[in-house]
């Protein structure tokens, strides 16, 4: 069995290590954790304790040049460096485990994948959902028919301080890569995105937070119309969150209706109740786990942590299998694209069509 060489890159105070990226590796079999790059001097030390290494590097470039390890693990939040560390990374042939979102634009995810496609270098992103067993159960529910035919799939974020538009970005873009993940590809958008109740204009935009780039709106409501024939919504209201949050995705069928949260674990509930409506019909929500609908879960792991594991193996199974990771940067780029599509639709003020014109951040051409 060979075990790979990995680097890690953080940038402490710009996104850290993501969602403890650098620390799940020491829990994956197949890898050795050989060096660390970090721009931050106390932030390098710290990652050098917690990884139990010596080799440490201030220039991920330089890292990546005499470390030469066969996997780098980028695990900064901020989106502004994700392309260019990931473009180092896989125009050397080092495939690449990253911190979601992908990147900001388009632009940057074609970047992305000519770098993957020239040296063949493989790229998984950490969506952990996407890595779930859980999420495999429900897509078995959905195929075997058990809510029925799919009408449509409802997400909203958690609406907190980053509702809107930071929201869409930051926490929207789980939702939307589950939505294509059970719904297909989506062939339109239509959405409005306000800001302080009125359509955003350009003096709304301003630079976001984590390295986002342009953004506006403190609301958004996004229609998607999918591959499968369903529709898709996400809608998120600054300041609006539910207590428990409403953060998840539900799928309505004609039979009845699943929820599922975000995670490598995340709590999942089916109720076949062909009214969608409990209250009147007296059906009950049914748990469902990694082991299928009201069977005990099986697994018992810190969900962030065992999906950071998950999606580790997947990638090396990826590689050794020459495969896409379960999450490649094709899908990723999907994920932007449906983002970025929600701003076109609001900034054109019409539907937009797959795949967009626009190849930059839409909000730059707000008149």
């Amino acid at each position: 069995m060979k075990v790979y060489r990995v680097g890690v890159i953080g940038s402490t105070g710009r996104g850290d290590y993501g969602h403890g990226i650098d620390i799940s590796l020491l829990d994956v079999s197949r890898v050795s954790v050989v060096a660390v790059a970090d721009d931050n001097p106390d932030g390098l030390k710290k990652a050098m304790s917690r990884l139990h290494i010596d080799a440490a590097f201030a220039d991920y470039r330089e890292m990546l040049e005499k470390a030469k390890p066969d996997i780098v693990a980028i695990g900064p939040r901020w989106l502004d460096r994700h392309a260019e560390m990931a473009t180092a990374a896989l125009s050397r042939g080092i495939h690449v485990y990253m911190e979601k979102p992908l990147c900001r634009t388009i632009d940057e995810a074609d970047q992305i994948l000519h770098a993957s496609h020239m040296t063949h270098a493989k790229l998984a992103l950490a969506h952990t959902t996407r890595y779930s067993p859980v999420l495999t159960r429900v897509r078995e529910l959905i195929d075997g028919g058990t809510i029925g035919k799919v009408l449509e799939f409802r997400g909203r974020g958690k609406e907190d301080a980053r509702g809107g538009g930071e929201d869409l970005w930051v926490l929207g873009s789980h939702l939307m890569n589950m939505v294509a993940t059970l719904g297909g590809p989506p062939k339109w958008c239509f959405a409005k995105v306000s800001q302080n109740g009125h359509a955003i204009k350009r003096s709304d935009v301003k630079e976001g937070n984590e390295g986002i780039g342009p953004l506006a709106g403190d609301d958004v409501r996004a229609t998607y119309g999918l591959a499968n024939g369903a529709t898709a919504t996400f809608q998120s209201v600054r300041n609006g969150a539910g207590n428990p949050s409403r953060f998840a995705l539900q799928i309505y069928g004609t039979k009845g209706i699943i929820e599922i949260g975000t995670g490598y674990l995340p709590v999942a509930k089916l109720l076949t109740d062909s009214s969608w409506s409990p209250g009147r019909s007296g059906i009950a929500w049914k748990s469902i786990s990694s082991a299928g609908v009201e069977q005990p879960e099986p697994l018992a792991s810190e969900s962030t942590h065992a999906g950071n594991v998950a999606a580790m193996n997947d990638l090396i199974d990826a590689i050794e299998q020459n495969r896409e990771p379960l999450c490649s940067a094709q899908e990723a780029r999907l994920t932007i694209e449906m983002i970025l599509a929600a701003f076109e639709s609001q900034r054109t003020n019409a539907p937009v069509t797959f795949p967009l014109n626009i190849k930059g951040n839409p909000l730059t051409a707000l008149s």
